[in-house]
């Protein structure tokens, strides 16, 4: 099976969806991954630049993620970027891995460039002759999804009680992203979050995802 996971940021796919990228790979699945924005100049040095460079790098390598794609459009101005060019990108990614799920950030969620991607990869995923998606789900990133003004509708869950350990090493990769507990982006908080939702499916940890589209 070839999954594509795409975020707008750098740890998005970690908090999202770590555990199951972890689990998919365990699996024998193909898991390759988009980055939709990076930042830039000056608002991030070119040191810090190099660095983000060097943590997609680590989390790759740690999962062992098949691929990686950037877009380049610039974080937090994505509402700045033309649909179309957005739309495109996303569309040029999926079909050159041809994948049969894809993994998107959430659109109930206070983080603009979270809802932008969403929507972009609804259009470029859309069930079209000779697609190869069979599935369409966006993941929760906790810290932004919970303040939207819509509620997240988790109706999918997978278990990962056994890569737990896993996801929390990828986050620990992205050591200029991390923050002290109680913030919900710290090692803590982040297995807190899985704690939590693998109670609600009686496990012991637990990511949950919002069905945007499946063609049976």
């Amino acid at each position: 099976m070839k999954v594509l996971v795409i975020s707008a940021h750098p740890d998005d796919e970690v908090i999202g969806a770590g555990g199951t990228i972890a689990r998919h790979i365990s699996n024998g699945d193909m898991v390759s991954w988009c980055v939709v924005t990076e930042g830039y100049a000056p608002m991030r040095s070119e040191a810090e630049l190099a660095a983000a460079r060097r943590q997609v790098c680590a989390v790759q390598n740690l999962f062992g993620i098949e691929s990686v794609s950037f877009c380049g459009f610039p974080t937090i101005r994505l509402n700045a970027v033309p649909h179309i060019e957005l739309t495109s990108a996303l569309q040029a990614v999926v079909d050159s891995t041809k994948p049969d799920i894809v993994y998107t950030t959430p659109y109930c969620d206070v983080n603009t460039d979270h809802r932008l991607v969403c929507e972009a990869t609804m259009v470029a995923t859309r069930p079209l002759p000779g697609s190869t998606v069979r599935t369409v789900l966006s993941y929760e990133i906790a810290p932004t999804t919970r303040f939207a003004a819509q509620p997240f509708a988790s109706n999918v869950y997978v278990d990962i009680s056994k890569f737990m350990d896993t996801k929390l090493q990828a986050m620990a990769c992205y050591k200029t992203q991390l923050r002290e507990f109680p913030h919900p982006r710290s090692l803590r908080g982040l297995e807190l979050f899985a704690r939590e939702r693998g109670l609600s499916i009686g496990v012991e940890a637990a990511e949950c995802f919002h069905l945007i589209r499946h063609v049976g």
